[in-house]
């Protein structure tokens, strides 16, 4: 049997129980730190608990939560069981965490009460009571749930859900194989060791809280400054007094981030330990990218990755400073190919099509979804993502934009991506986004929503001048509205469909 998220928790536990592994903030907002030994306790409990309330091998156990210990230990508790966890963004809305509880057919929900609002308010609705563990809720456990007891029983670590274009929800199925080899590979790629300390606000309910923060440094011995949400005054903070040497996130926490900067005039935040910036989980243009390493004096590494494949499937390498967007190479374990969507031919370097990957990181499929899987699965293994990408001469991925979004207007092909890299450069935008909406005869109109810079006011005129020197006629959109916020989801995508709603 290949190694499980358990196995990686347990080595560090005997060899190290007082190593600290955790650094938090209390309720009081004063740091505390908690042991390997301390976590393995909280650990013991949950497992104790589970195996009492008759939690088997190829049983889900439901989470819903926000970064805390306490979910943590249910990764590692239930990796011992044997149960599938299943991990949701509490800040869902009811009806969206009921469908995914819906999906899961778990044996039981579990509810990080202890640290968040919204899921004391999801725990009060399915009449949870406190468990063994401190900090945390759960339901009544169902008898009827049924546990899986094929093959994939023994091989699924998790299930990551995803309600993608789509809006129905699918749960992706995660391997303890794939998981803990892209914590090797992850580790790997940054040098990451025990004397490193990586900042965990990135929900573990997400592939890339999960992979890459928390598989990553389980797997090197790293600790965790674990934050329950980005707040960006509170992360200059850490990255001033806290000692962190690894600081990853989507694009949307850098841009935070960085309007946070300008609101209080700083250019240069102080971060004396820190060695390695990451984003991913997203499209990177290259304004955020050249603002993010002229305020931190180091280049912002990039990856291709996602829930279907445990992880990153291409990365920049470590410390090359790029005068591009890319995506960076290929990972250990993982293939992949730029195919024509419409006959699965490969194409060549510098041909513009689908994302087709495949590896030992790959989903054995959508839980209990054999048509979603049969959608995205073609022959020889591969998994078509839907993303339109390209690769250079020398192998680096560029990541175009996502296959559904592609706009046609009057019979070209509009990619939001590279509009959205052009309004990004516009001073006075801080990020944008463009959507398709369908007019007359089949064809489609390019909306572009933009939110601005703290302290700037939207130039019309300077802004159309510099849409007509850097997009073709067709590309420019017909109309640009300033939003106050982005709407995005608990993992920092933006939620274009929202966008369709405003007026």
């Amino acid at each position: 049997m290949s190694e499980r998220i358990h196995d990686l928790f347990d080595g560090w536990l005997a060899r190290s129980p007082d190593r600290i592994f955790l650094h938090l903030r209390g309720g009081d907002g004063e740091p505390r730190t908690m042991t390997y030994a301390e976590v393995g306790a909280l650990v013991a409990t949950l497992e104790a608990e589970l195996r009492a309330d008759g939690v088997q091998p190829g049983d889900r156990v439901f989470v819903v939560a926000e970064n805390c210990p306490e979910h943590l230990a249910l990764v590692v508790a239930c990796s011992r069981v044997g149960a599938w966890s299943c991990g949701v963004n509490a800040r869902m809305a009811p009806g969206e965490i009921a469908g995914f509880a819906a999906k899961a057919d778990a044996r039981i929900a579990y509810f990080t009460t202890g640290v968040s609002k919204a899921a004391t308010a999801h725990a009060a609705r399915f009449d949870a009571c406190p468990s063994a563990a401190h900090g945390l809720s759960r339901s009544t456990p169902r008898a009827d749930a049924v546990a899986e007891t094929g093959p994939l029983r023994d091989s699924v670590a998790a299930i990551i859900f995803t309600s993608g274009t789509s809006g129905t929800p699918k749960g992706v199925l995660l391997t303890h194989e794939g998981v803990t080899l892209f914590g090797r590979v992850s580790a790997a790629s940054r040098n990451l060791g025990e004397d490193d300390r990586s900042y965990a606000y990135l929900p573990m309910t997400h592939i890339f809280g999960l992979g890459t923060v928390l598989m990553a440094s389980l797997y090197a011995g790293a600790t965790l400054l674990m934050r329950v949400a980005f707040d960006p005054a509170d992360a200059l903070d850490d990255l001033a007094n806290h000692g962190i040497t690894q600081f990853q996130g989507p694009p949307a926490l850098f841009s935070r981030l960085r309007a946070h900067m300008e609101q209080i005039g700083v250019k240069h935040p102080p971060a004396p330990k820190l060695r390695y910036i990451y984003t991913g989980a997203g499209p990177l243009d290259m304004a955020l990218k050249q603002r993010v390493e002229a305020a931190f004096g180091k280049p912002l590494h990039h990856g291709y990755g996602l829930s279907e494949y445990a992880g990153s499937v291409h990365l920049t390498r470590l410390n090359v400073w790029r005068e591009d967007t890319s995506s960076g190479y290929v990972v250990e374990g993982a293939e992949l190919v730029i195919a024509d969507p419409s006959t699965g031919e490969a194409l060549p370097a510098g041909g513009r099509g689908e994302i087709w990957i495949r590896g030992k990181g790959l989903m054995p499929g959508y839980f209990r979804d054999p048509a979603a899987t049969a959608a995205v699965m073609r022959e020889g293994g591969w998994y078509a993502s839907g993303d339109i990408g390209e690769l250079a001469p020398d192998g680096a991925l560029f990541v175009v934009g996502r296959l559904k979004e592609m706009i046609i207007r009057s019979g070209f092909n509009v990619y939001p991506g590279e509009v959205e890299s052009v309004l990004n450069a516009f001073p006075s935008i801080e990020r944008s986004a463009v959507v398709g909406r369908a007019v007359e005869d089949g064809n489609e109109e390019v909306l572009a929503f933009v939110q601005l810079r703290h302290g700037t006011a939207l130039d019309d005129a300077a802004l159309a001048a510099h849409l007509r020197e850097n997009l073709a006629p067709y590309k420019r959109p017909s109309a640009v509205r300033v939003v106050k916020e982005m709407p995005m989801t608990g993992s920092g995508k933006i939620l274009k469909r929202e966008l369709l709603a405003i007026r």
